[in-house]
């Protein structure tokens, strides 16, 4: 895994968009896809950081979660769909957000103040290397489509039954762990949630998933050149980037675009550098924050 340090607005752009030039289509189209943190935490998702086994947990978490949401939702009998959904309103699961955006990942690196005094980090991911390791059937499904990504409604052709017999989390995720099995190895995929709201268009997010909900996402990169690169954002560079990052209206505002962010984003941008924080914002921990809004 590459490891990167920036000194500079200028390098820290240049950085991000290396390799942006796609020589086929003519056109800069970057094959990285990236993932923003204020400071330098493994990659690790929120259901991995509950305490107790894993995979039990996952199945009580969408089998509560599809119960109580249904009321509020158009039902979906796709396991995917679910997962997006709670992964999308902060319930914990196997997935981890990502952006196809390099200043929308800067933002989430720089978005809290408490964590000024320590360095960030932001991931690049290669999908292309990432995905030559998906088994065949998903691999072949992806150059079908012409895509780099799966959708819900693409896993969903996948589906060992049939969607009006309804939701079965064993039979999906026992699809999931059969295609491990005949591949003889973990495999990454990227998968585009549908546009559940207005917050997921403005954020370009796509989220990654593991088919091993225990396995660490970091090691499991370490295996394939080139598949990562890890940009270290230092400390005394995050107030310039913060700045940089409001004059070009990538905020809370427009990435939240609801009352929540258009105050939240008041609140950072007005109050001045130095100034204490709200004892309400003081209390609030870096984990608060993943969950509102990662």
């Amino acid at each position: 895994m590459e490891d990167i340090r920036v000194t500079s607005w200028l390098e820290l752009l240049e950085v991000l968009h290396q390799n942006s030039w796609n020589a086929e289509l003519r056109r800069f189209r970057s094959p990285y896809v990236f993932r923003g943190q204020g400071r330098a935490a493994r990659l690790t998702t929120s259901l991995q950081r509950l305490s107790g086994e894993t995979r039990d947990l996952e199945r009580y978490l969408v089998r509560a979660f599809r119960k109580y949401a249904q009321a509020n939702v158009q039902t979906e009998n796709v396991l995917w769909y679910w997962l997006a959904l709670g992964q999308h309103h902060g319930v914990p699961t196997r997935l981890l957000d990502w952006s196809y955006s390099p200043l929308v990942a800067l933002h989430f690196a720089t978005a809290e103040e408490r964590d000024y005094d320590k360095d960030g980090v932001i991931w690049m991911l290669d999908m292309a290397t990432t995905n030559a390791a998906l088994p065949g059937p998903l691999s072949h499904l992806l150059q079908h489509e012409g895509s780099s990504v799966f959708t819900t409604d693409m896993l969903a052709t996948f589906s060992p039954r049939e969607r009006s017999q309804g939701l079965s989390f064993d039979a999906d995720i026992q699809w999931l762990e059969r295609m491990e099995r005949e591949s003889g190895h973990p495999f990454l995929m990227f998968l585009e949630p549908p546009s559940l709201d207005q917050r997921i268009v403005q954020q370009s997010a796509l989220f990654s998933l593991l088919s091993n909900p225990v396995d660490d996402l970091e090691t499991w990169l370490g295996q394939y050149d080139g598949a990562a690169r890890r940009v270290h954002l230092p400390a005394e560079l995050k107030w310039e980037v913060r700045d940089r990052l409001d004059q070009a209206n990538v905020t809370e505002r427009t990435l939240f675009p609801d009352l929540g962010g258009l105050g939240q984003w008041l609140r950072r941008y007005y109050r001045r550098r130095g100034d204490e924080m709200p004892e309400q914002e003081q209390d609030r921990t870096p984990e608060d924050e993943r969950n509102r809004h990662r």
